[in-house]
């Protein structure tokens, strides 16, 4: 069965996703996240786009996009993850896939839906346990974001973020917005 297409147009909001193949361990140590991070100014600079939250993991990674052009996210993501793929194999000596295939991703309506899954975004190692409170997990952009970033790295968010917004990020999201996340996710249906 074929592929659906992706419609991505200039100017909308995406959540991206892709998870390492067999959901495998991709960024091993702290040198791993930091390199990703260090691509993705690197994919900045050759192609530009609006990055407005993300959270490395690690088995997988979320990102939160505004494409400046239609193909910008495809083109972008294509050389992130595969110049990721050749580091990740020159270093460990592995070969094959290290991603599970091609990255997910689902428009986001550029209102209360954006801040819903920027949260979502944000607060996903504190979800895993991994990091005592969101701002904390350094390879995220609540990292940035609380210390007033320098970097060109974050972009601000078509809608403006509430003045408690690291508060809200660490209070725990309601089950039925998880589910209705999820289910986004796994279906890349527009939430």
């Amino acid at each position: 069965m074929p592929r659906r297409p992706r419609i991505l147009v200039a100017g909308g909001c995406y959540h991206l996703i892709n998870r390492g193949n067999n959901k495998s361990v991709v960024f091993r140590r702290p040198a791993d996240f930091w390199s990703f991070l260090a691509l993705i100014d690197c994919a900045q600079e050759r192609l530009p786009l609006s990055l407005l939250a993300y959270c490395l993991m690690p088995n997988h990674f979320h990102l939160v996009v505004s494409p400046y052009g239609p193909d910008d996210v495809s083109r972008w993501m294509h050389w992130l993850t595969t110049t990721h793929t050749h580091r990740h194999h020159r270093l460990y000596g592995t070969s094959g896939s290290l991603w599970q295939g091609r990255f997910r991703s689902f428009p986001i309506k550029s209102d209360i839906h954006l801040l819903t899954v920027m949260r979502y975004v944000e607060r996903n190692a504190l979800r895993a346990g991994l990091a005592e409170n969101a701002e904390h997990w350094p390879w995220g952009s609540l990292a940035l974001r609380v210390v007033g970033h320098s970097s060109n790295r974050l972009a601000e968010p078509p809608v403006n973020l509430p003045a408690r917004w690291l508060e809200l990020v660490n209070e725990s999201q309601s089950p039925v917005e998880l589910e209705a996340l999820r289910t986004c996710v796994n279906h890349q249906r527009p939430f």
